[in-house]
């Protein structure tokens, strides 16, 4: 949309560069946290709504450090937990490369701010104070890169191959079982943490394609092409009178100095004289 690229246009100078290389630096020190003691994070820097309403506002920053990984420690969740910080950087520098990193930085922190929201609406509207980690919006950022790529494969288990839409559709539809059978609270989480990906696709979504003006020029583009009778050429030089039927080779271009729109083959586009409409003669 004309509103986000003159925000970017802007803004677009103050956006953090790599910036999942500086999440995962942060999941890396929540996951040593947790294996030193998991009820650090609990304590001292998750999403506690009414600890920050008592002048804890560093939780609103810190909860980040939650890393996307199981909640119990083992061995095998400490493995699985470094692989999923190469993936999430993996992710997360793709998708800053395709979009830029003025968008990918809209994108992640309209997620945080969504996870923010949620908790609050949790805790004042439904007096429910729980806890709000960082799964959500690990799972924007997949869904964000399976959206735009959906055919790159991923090794489930490391050993089953499945396409990235397979594996969105999937556990979008665990959250959307859980959207219909939980409470207003969870339906409410839902939706807040995962607004940045409906927001973000509707704003950056090209939709020149769809305006009545481009449907039509489209339109009026097949009829002529339907119209044309068969063996009648597309191009013709004004000067040597050749087609593309002459030569596979040939390049044809309009000269914006002649009157009425006529096409010269590359050999008379820079020779030719030109033709002009007032005085409907040929001049150099």
């Amino acid at each position: 949309m004309k509103f986000f690229h003159k925000l970017e246009h802007k803004y677009g100078r103050y956006a953090i560069h790599n910036l999942m290389y500086y999440i995962v630096i942060m999941y890396a020190i929540g996951l040593v946290m947790n294996l030193l003691n998991p009820a650090i994070y609990w304590v001292y820097f998750s999403l506690d709504i009414e600890k920050i309403l008592h002048g804890q506002i560093w939780r609103l920053a810190t909860f980040l450090v939650y890393p996307p990984t199981l909640a119990t420690w083992a061995f095998m969740d400490i493995f699985f937990g470094i692989l999923a910080l190469f993936m999430y950087h993996s992710l997360g520098i793709t998708l800053e490369r395709v979009w830029g990193a003025f968008r990918f930085n809209v994108f992640f922190f309209m997620g945080v701010i969504g996870q923010i929201l949620a908790a609050f609406a949790g805790y004042a509207i439904f007096h429910e104070s729980y806890y709000i980690t960082t799964g959500f919006l690990n799972f924007s950022i997949f869904l964000a890169f399976a959206i735009c790529f959906p055919d790159v494969q991923f090794l489930m288990f490391m050993v089953i191959p499945v396409k990235a839409k397979w594996l969105a559709i999937a556990e979008s539809a665990v959250y959307a079982y859980s959207f219909f059978r939980g409470t207003a609270s969870t339906r409410c989480e839902i939706v807040l943490s995962l607004i940045n990906v409906l927001v973000f696709v509707a704003m950056t979504r090209n939709y020149h394609r769809y305006s009545p003006k481009e449907i039509k020029r489209k339109h009026d583009f097949k009829a002529k092409v339907k119209v044309m009778p068969k063996g009648r050429s597309m191009h013709k030089c004004a000067v040597c009178g050749r087609t593309e039927a002459d030569g596979a080779d040939l390049e044809f271009r309009y000269c914006s100095k002649c009157a009425g729109g006529l096409e010269y083959c590359m050999d008379h586009l820079y020779t030719h004289q030109h033709v002009t409409e007032d005085i409907g003669k040929l001049h150099e």
